[in-house]
């Protein structure tokens, strides 16, 4: 009886302690792998990327993230994004919702403006870091059939 009591406890306090960082005024860093080789996108064959996001919640389990990144294909550098975007902490499971838009500038002078859904999770490795894998599809605006990309990123984040 004790074991599950203890138990009970010590899983309470890590949720606690896990809600604690989604409360307004908090701020977040952050950088991800995207791509890993997993999108689907007529424009690359092989490719990743490298984001960088700075967030701060604005209300309880809402945060506004600004986004800047570069793609990486067949070895050469070759596009440029920078966008914001909203998310939305489900604390009972570590799920988050977010969605948003973004600028890409890649090479052959292609401009793109995207809208960007995405589902994640947020696993808490201690009070402050997180490991967030989570998937995306980047709508394109101004060729939908050839310009959207579908993929999986992986990233770490800081709260404080």
């Amino acid at each position: 009886m004790k074991k599950i009591l203890l138990t009970l406890m010590l899983a309470l306090t890590m949720v606690t302690s896990a809600s604690a960082q989604f409360e307004q005024g908090k701020k977040y860093v952050g950088a991800s792998l995207t791509g890993l080789n997993l999108s689907f996108s007529d424009l690359k064959d092989f490719a990743f990327g490298v984001d960088a996001n700075a967030g701060y919640f604005i209300e309880r389990d809402i945060m506004v993230v600004g986004t800047v990144g570069i793609d990486f294909s067949n070895g050469e550098l070759n596009q440029f994004e920078v966008g914001a975007k909203g998310r939305y902490y489900i604390e009972q499971n570590g799920l988050f919702l977010a969605g948003g838009l973004k600028y890409r500038h890649a090479y052959k002078n292609i401009n793109d403006l995207q809208i960007t859904p995405e589902v994640g999770y947020c696993y808490f490795l201690n009070r402050y870091i997180t490991v967030e894998p989570s998937v995306y599809f980047d709508l394109s605006l101004t060729d939908f059939s050839h310009k959207s990309e579908f993929g999986l990123k992986c990233g770490i984040g800081i709260y404080f």
